[in-house]
């Protein structure tokens, strides 16, 4: 297991303080939307690093996991009342439990294939919710408006409670990624992705540990995903469920560097902020212009740093030593 250096760990603690007294001293509620977005997509890059940085399951479906995780607090609540807490974890049990019946008969598949098959899994989840009349079908499902509590995971008057919600949930996924970075697990995942054969003969179960791998990044998705339908109060298929959406994952993750711990979390610090803004600067005439932004950091990245902008960051870790 990986030591830190007490510079290192101060560093870390620095900006975890920053990150908590950020929203206390900035006033405009956008830039703390913006910041929960950071967050929440820096959690689905940690999910989608422990199947296709770690184990090399290279997936363009997670935005099915995403909004099974949506869909199943919510129908959950609007049915039958129980609480989103509840949901947000049968949510990722049910994207779980999805994400094996997909994972075991692609178990074999590698490269190219996988990710041919992720899309076809992630577009078929989406016709099945967008014509399912009992979750709303292409309408989607609003959200009750509940009194404003933790418990009801539910806040009217401010965008705080969100902003510590997903920034737990985001140092939750990473503590998990870290464990499974640094156990045997973790070893079995890179010896898979770089060889399924060379696994097998070492004595791994090559079938068994894809499969964990994408159970794993499949709760943690689905996690995300019910946060944000309680987040917006709203979801539908085109919302929750759309490739784009997998697509932009898979970048933030291949930006900040697959296969490292931190690299998702930088992607999504630095590809987030420039589509938001980009946005907001360019309205309408702006269109697009958020993917050619996309486009020119992840070729950038590729000429200079093809490991990920983490690879930069952690030169800079070292000189702390």
């Amino acid at each position: 297991m990986r030591n830190f250096t007490i510079r290192q760990i101060i560093a870390g603690v620095a900006i975890l303080l920053l990150l908590i007294v950020f929203p206390l001293v900035v006033s405009q509620s956008f830039n703390v939307h913006v910041m929960i977005l950071v967050f929440m997509f820096g959690m689905l890059g940690v999910a989608w690093n422990i199947m296709g940085g770690y184990a090399g399951m290279f997936s363009f479906g997670q935005a099915a996991f995403f909004g099974i995780g949506a869909y199943t607090s919510s129908y959950l609540l609007i049915a039958y009342g129980i609480n989103p807490w509840i949901g947000l974890v049968a949510g990722g049990c049910a994207a779980a439990v999805v994400a094996a019946v997909i994972g075991y008969p692609c178990s074999n598949l590698r490269g190219h294939y996988f990710a041919i098959a992720s899309i076809a899994f992630a577009e078929i989840v989406r016709i099945v919710f967008n014509n399912w009349q009992m979750v709303g079908a292409a309408e989607g499902l609003s959200l009750p408006m509940q009194n404003e509590s933790f418990a009801n995971f539910l806040f009217n008057s401010s965008k705080l409670p969100y902003y510590y919600i997903m920034l737990a949930f985001l140092l939750v996924s990473l503590a998990v990624s870290y464990f499974i970075a640094t156990s045997k697990m973790g070893y079995y995942f890179r010896a898979i992705r770089e060889s399924h054969k060379i696994a097998e003969v070492m004595g791994v179960n090559v079938v068994l540990y894809r499969l964990m791998a994408i159970m794993i990044s499949a709760f943690l998705s689905a996690m995300a995903g019910t946060f944000y339908a309680q987040y917006i109060l709203y979801i539908d298929p085109g919302s929750v469920m759309l490739l784009a959406t997998s697509v932009q994952i898979v970048l933030i993750s291949m930006l900040g560097g697959a296969g490292s711990i931190m690299g998702p979390v930088i992607g999504a610090a630095i590809l987030i902020p420039a589509s938001e803004y980009t946005r907001v600067a360019l309205g309408y005439k702006g269109t697009g212009m958020d993917m050619l932004i996309y486009g020119l950091l992840i070729t950038l990245i590729s000429m200079y740093y093809p490991e990920g902008v983490w690879k930069l960051f952690s030169r800079l870790g070292r000189k702390l030593k």
